[in-house]
Parts: structure tokens; sequence; C-alpha cells
């Protein structure tokens, strides 16, 4: 049998990766690219790497120069931007002490507060597509809920809506392992035009502060410590722009495959108090993020299959989270949904450490409640026509999907 290739380049790689994860975890789960990268695709290694303090998640600071021409350019240019590092490329002490100035925010109980907003929100979509037999999942349901959420903490306009989404696919598609100077580019140019309407915004919420989540950003101080404007700005960026996306993507992929399993979709309808272990097992089954990168600050030894790989400090590490949640050794028939899975939440789909994501109960109540709902009140929805997926492969998700009932 062939050795199997990680080549995000691949366009059947990035429609449907988990045949190829298959394929690698099993005949090469250490698996060494030709520009010296590792790729994971065992729920342990994975596990192991995300949690150790012997990795960093500052690439431009401890990975090894890239060789390829594109790369190290690409490097040079993230470089070269000012500002301050977002949350998610920092380690202790820094990560330390900005997760503690805003996880208050994004605590169980705090989360749990917005559930009536959100099924608010979620009640008035779907009562729009009742009454004309059917919605467009991502552009009808699963961006705006998010979004009027994130916008709601922040007390955000929300006029421009569909710009800000344009720009957070922009923004989005720099942590694609295919992303190009072109992309680049239009980066830079929205955050030419982002940057300064949220200065905007921010200057007028100091002289206006409200009880909202970037008020409390702008007063936020814990031990004499604040948050630098570079930060507050990195924050602002995170929890708006990008923050929103990986929601929109979870509960777009999690009705795709309710839809692909109609036994499960009618026994969540039948039993809706199962909604937090079902969202668990879509996020399992299909997450929003299929992989993350991590550096060694020590050599760190695995186990391959041929014999040990020693990562030297300096390599780039990818961590295959979608590979990992489809694991037989820790997942039984990994590639049946389950709604009921006893193991569900131990998935990876999140991450796991001390970089697991801020805004995890967010998510997860927004589609508790998004997919929850849609799922009580049209049990026979169907897909029309042919749903498409935006062609990535760090971020998955269904980008249209026509839904009658």
């Amino acid at each position: 049998m062939t050795t199997p290739v990680f080549n995000p380049f691949d366009p059947a790689f990035r429609a449907n990766p988990y045949p190829f994860y298959d394929a690698l975890r099993e005949l090469d789960p250490v698996h060494v690219t030709p520009f010296g990268t590792i790729v994971l695709t065992r729920y342990d290694d994975i596990a192991h790497t995300l949690r150790s303090n012997d990795f960093s998640r500052d690439i431009e600071a401890n990975a090894n120069e890239p060789t390829d021409p594109l790369n190290k350019a690409k490097r040079d240019r993230r470089r070269g931007r000012e500002g301050a590092k977002s949350i998610l490329n920092l380690d202790p002490p820094d990560h330390t002490r900005l997760r503690r100035l805003v996880s208050k925010a994004f605590t169980p109980s705090a989360i749990e507060r917005l559930r009536g907003r959100v099924q608010e929100l979620v009640d008035d979509v779907l009562d729009q597509a009742a009454a004309r037999g059917g919605m467009e999942l991502i552009d009808d349901l699963a961006f705006p809920i998010p979004f009027q959420v994130i916008s709601d903490l922040l007390a955000m306009p929300t006029d421009r809506a569909e710009e800000m989404r344009e720009w957070s696919q922009i923004i989005t598609q720099n942590l694609e392992p295919t992303s190009t100077l072109d992309d680049l580019d239009k980066s830079d140019e929205v955050f030419g035009l982002l940057i300064p309407y949220l200065l905007n915004v921010i200057e007028d919420r100091r002289k206006h502060p409200g009880d909202d989540l970037l008020s409390g950003l702008i007063a936020v101080e814990e031990d004499g410590d604040v948050l630098s404007l570079p930060e507050l700005i990195s924050f602002v960026v995170l929890l708006y722009i990008a923050g929103h996306e990986t929601t929109v993507n979870l509960i777009g992929n999690s009705v795709n495959t309710l839809l692909g399993h109609p036994d499960q979709l009618a026994r969540w309808h039948a039993d809706p108090s199962m909604g937090s272990r079902a969202v668990d097992e879509c996020l399992r089954m299909d997450g929003p993020v299929q992989q993350t990168v991590r550096v060694p600050l020590v050599p760190v030894t695995y186990h391959g299959i041929n014999g040990p790989v020693v990562a030297q400090p300096g390599t780039i590490v990818t961590t295959v989270l979608g590979a990992a949640n489809h694991d037989p050794s820790v997942f039984a028939d990994p590639h049946r949904l389950d709604l009921g899975r006893e193991n569900a939440n131990r998935h990876l789909a999140l991450a796991a450490g001390i970089h697991y994501c801020l805004g995890a109960n967010l998510a997860h109540l927004e589609a508790e409640v998004a997919v929850g709902s849609l799922v009580a009140r049209f049990p026979s929805m169907k897909a029309t026509g042919a749903i498409t997926w935006r062609d990535r492969l760090t971020i998955r998700g269904v980008d249209h999907l026509e839904l009658s009932f």
C-alpha cells in the first residue's frame, strides 16, 4: 500500500479529509512532511501535545525559519505587522495574564445567562423560515445568530454585518496552509479598514461606557494590570470578526451531519434534553477547526510505526484535531454519529490545555439552541439542491445549504 501523504493542496483532501486521516493514523501516524514538519493523527499524541508545557503556540518566535520562498515571505510579512499578537499565538506568562483578564466574561454561568436571548433570536429566524417553507441555513441562521450575539455582548453596531462577514472570511483565510501572498494582501487591506473603525468605536465607548463586554475590557483591571490599546484591539478583532466563525461552521456542519443520519435527527427530536451531548457528538463528528500547530521547546519523542520520531525544538508540529476525533482507540465506530455517545465530550474539536477555546461555552450554547430548535420544529427537514463547502482545510465549514420543511 502506498504511504499516505498529508497534502492540503489536494482538492480531494480538502473536500473530505477523513479517509486521508484514517490512512495516516493507520500507516504513518507521526508523518514527517517533505518540508520537515510533523503531522500527528492519533488522539493520545495530539492530546499530549496540546496539554504539554514543552510546546509553544508562538510560531513566529519559536519555529525554525521556513526554507521555501512562499512561507518565508508569509512569515516576514506577518512579523512586519504592527500591533499586539492575538492571545491565540501567545505563551505564558503573557497568555496567562490576558486570559485571566477576560475569562470572567466566558464562564459557564455568564454564558448561560445568554440562553434566553439566543432562544429569542433563533425563534424569530425559525418563525420567518416556517412562513416561507424553508431557509438557507448559513445566511438565515448559522451566521446571523452568532454575529448578533457577539454584537450584543460587545454592544457593537450591526449595520455592517455583511461587510464584517466578508472581512472575517478574508482574515481567517490566512489560517490556511494553502494561503498565498495575495491572501495576505487582502487581509492587510481589511485591517486597514477595520482598525480605524474599531478605534472609533473604542473611543466612543471610553466616553460613554455601558455594561457590555467592550466597556468591561476597556475598564478591566486585576492586580493593577490592564489591557494596552493594541491588546484591546487584538481581543476585539478575535471576538468580533474571527470569534463567530467557529460557531457559524459548527451550526452548519452539525445540521449537515444530522441530515446524513436521519435516525439521529429523529432521536434528538424525540429527546430534546440530549442537546448538550448531541452538540459534543456533532463537534466530534465534523468539527469546525480541523488542525492547529505547536512548536516544541525541547526535543519530544513520538512513537511512529517504524520507530521513534524526535520533534526537535523549532519543528512545526501539526495536531490534526479532526483525526483525533475519529480515532477508533478512543471512539468506538468513530464514523457513526451517535448522539448518546457516552464519551463524546472527550473530543478535541475545540483544542485542549491552556489554549482550549475561550469561547467554547458560548459556541456550545449557540449550537445547542440553534440546532436543537431547528430539529424540534422541523424534524422532517430536507436539503434541497447542492450542498457546498468552503474550500478550506483548517477551518472546515458548509458554505451553502438550502432546507425545505
